[in-house]
């Protein structure tokens, strides 16, 4: 049933498509990206795809722009390979946080990356927690948009018990997304109103919703800077939480963000390996890491056999 798909791994997400194949018991396909002496970018793929369903995986994390046109030059070789079908699989869509105007004379760039790999020649896309749903509809090709829900709602449910969660939205615009947490866990819910009363103050946090004695779990899609979750975790804390957690999809985690976060109150940070662990994240007290592994390759396997994907998450 599956004989017919080969999986490629990029240089971003090697360790992540090695389990993927894992689950689907095959072998990674052979194939060579090295670097030429000025950075250009050479792939070569070293066996046969003729025919075959490719998928190669790969997210555009840092270095955003060298993943990037790692995934465009891998999806050209296959389709000039002569690949039956090419889906790129991107745990993680950089520049999503792109996907409009906030100001005259600025691009749309998530709908520029959306055109590149079309263009390159992929035939699909299957991606995990896109910043904005919307960016579905950049694409002129099929996208499957996958939740990391379903792997997180297990994690909490064997870790936390029933009656002491409360899901917490670290701001408004998130409000959708831990609503849906909430409702799979049977748990109620709060909002982080973040506001700067005027320019140059630091940000107000109230907390909509009681909080007091409840084991707080906070849920967004990407962690970047850290700042807005401390915060808001340093928030729910003075307003009574006996402990606050967060699950997040994509651990960008730049700059200072793994430091800022250890050395904060917040008990733990859950993330996916969307995006590689650095060193860092595995040494740090209170960062755990939480694999796709098993999510991604189900929907490959469904994609191979034309089944439901949306099926996964009903």
């Amino acid at each position: 049933m599956t004989s017919s798909i080969k999986i490629i791994a990029g240089n971003a997400s090697r360790p992540l498509a090695e389990a993927i194949a894992g689950y689907l018991e095959l072998p990674l396909a052979n194939c060579m990206v090295r670097r030429f002496a000025d950075m250009e970018i050479f792939v070569e793929l070293q066996e046969n795809v003729r025919g075959e369903d490719v998928f190669i995986v790969q997210s555009t994390s840092f270095p955003a722009n060298d993943h990037l046109m790692e995934l465009l030059i891998m999806i050209d070789a296959a389709r000039r390979s002569s690949a039956r079908r090419i889906t790129a699989v991107i745990p993680y869509f950089g520049y999503a946080r792109q996907d409009r105007r906030t100001s005259g004379r600025t691009p749309i760039s998530a709908k520029l990356v959306a055109n590149l790999i079309t263009e390159a020649g992929a035939d699909r896309v299957l991606t995990l927690d896109l910043h904005a749903g919307q960016i579905q509809g950049f694409f002129d090709i099929p996208t499957d948009n996958l939740f990391a829900a379903p792997v997180m709602v297990r994690d909490i449910k064997e870790r936390l018990a029933p009656g002491e969660r409360m899901v917490v939205s670290p701001d408004v615009g998130g409000v959708v997304r831990a609503r849906a947490l909430a409702k799979r866990i049977d748990a109620s819910l709060a909002i982080v109103d973040k506001r700067r009363e005027r320019a140059g103050e630091s940000e107000v946090m109230n907390i909509i919703g009681d909080v007091e004695g409840q084991s707080c779990i906070l849920v967004d899609d990407i962690v970047d800077s850290g700042g807005t979750l401390v915060n808001a975790a340093e928030a729910l804390l003075n307003a009574g939480a006996k402990d606050v957690s967060a699950y997040i999809t994509h651990g960008v985690l730049s700059g200072g963000a793994v430091s800022r976060i250890a050395a904060s109150r917040m008990k733990e940070l859950v993330i996916t390996d969307s995006i590689l662990p650095t060193q860092a994240v595995k040494l740090a007290r209170n960062i755990r890491v939480i694999s796709i592994a098993p999510l991604l390759g189900e929907a490959i396997g469904r994609t191979a056999t034309e089944s439901s994907v949306s099926s996964l998450f009903t």
